[in-house]
């Protein structure tokens, strides 16, 4: 691994402010944890929870008092791991358009502090893990799980040439929302595909106010986003997309058979993206960062109303 002499220097720009990794970690180690994006953990935070958000929704349609415990686990070792590789695989592909981007450019490929091919070994090792995780499961999660790679291997592209690479970004992402049902079921059935559409609607939604940051110089490096897209109506459509996937979740809900705090911790998610939505500025980047990030809170509040009508149903 290639050390650096200064790490401090060396954060990358929308990381999280003190985090361990510039702190605690071994010097040789740094860039490579930046390149799984362990210092900014909002990423797997919103890989991980669609899948706890299928899981909840299974143990109510099962009946089961809350959700599977090791699936749980298993889900957030995965996320953690895929989410690194997905970056790596991301940030190998994207290298020469990274170098362009203020926020991106202190990367660690474009940067130079690692090379391209120990990037690659490194995705293979994070991947390695994240197929270890996946066979802990039934034979039908498996291949759920191993479909997911088609969007993961395409998204880095289409923002070469779609004008909402988002929509792809979404597909990837949110593919969580069909694992914690599978993992149950063996099967995928109407409330986990309601699921996982809601969960794009959000994907496209958070991910639209994350590009805020980078609509000046994306437009000078020529890549494409959903910011860029809907310009002066970006509140109207970050507003269209949260709306439909409050919709569309709330029709999962219902088809699982949410009860009233399933219903109220679905509420509370929803008055959770409302707020982002009057709190954005699209000239204000540190501002649509921390609504970024403020998503982590608000898939919790989602989880932890579903799980507790879990637990109320079978009381």
């Amino acid at each position: 691994m290639a050390g650096v002499s200064t790490p401090e220097d060396r954060r990358v720009a929308d990381a999280v402010a003190g985090h361990w990794v510039d702190r605690l970690a071994p010097v040789r180690a740094r860039p490579y944890l930046r390149l799984a994006r362990i210092d900014r953990p909002i990423g797997w935070w919103l890989l991980l929870l669609p899948c706890w958000w299928s899981a909840a929704l299974a143990a109510l349609a099962s009946g089961r008092p809350f959700p599977d415990p090791w699936h749980l686990v298993l889900f957030l070792i995965g996320a953690v791991a895929m989410r690194g590789a997905g970056s790596t695989y991301n940030d190998i592909a994207d290298r020469d358009l990274d170098a362009q981007v203020e926020r991106t450019r202190s990367r660690p490929l474009p940067s130079g502090q690692v090379r391209p091919r120990a990037a690659a070994l490194f995705l293979v090792a994070q991947a390695l893990v994240g197929f270890a995780v996946l066979v802990q499961f039934n034979a039908s999660a498996i291949l759920v799980g191993l479909a997911s790679l088609i969007p993961v291997a395409i998204y880095p592209f289409m923002k070469r040439v779609m004008p909402v690479p988002q929509l792809v970004l979404g597909l990837a992402f949110s593919w969580g929302a069909l694992m914690g049902w599978v993992a149950v079921f063996g099967r995928l059935d109407p409330p986990a595909y309601l699921l996982y559409a809601g969960t794009i609607a959000w994907v496209v939604g958070y991910d639209t106010i994350y590009a805020v940051q980078d609509i000046e110089d994306d437009a000078i490096a020529g890549i494409r986003s959903s910011a860029r897209f809907f310009g002066e109506r970006l509140r109207l459509a970050v507003g269209l997309c949260y709306g439909l996937a409050f919709a569309l979740i709330a029709l999962a809900a219902w088809s699982a058979g949410a009860g009233f705090a399933g219903w109220f911790g679905l509420a509370l998610f929803g008055a959770h993206l409302a707020r982002q939505v009057v709190r954005l500025d699209e000239r204000d980047g540190q501002g649509a960062l921390a609504l970024f990030r403020s998503n982590r809170d608000a898939g919790l509040i989602l989880f932890a109303g579903l799980a507790a009508d879990a637990l109320l149903r079978h009381g």
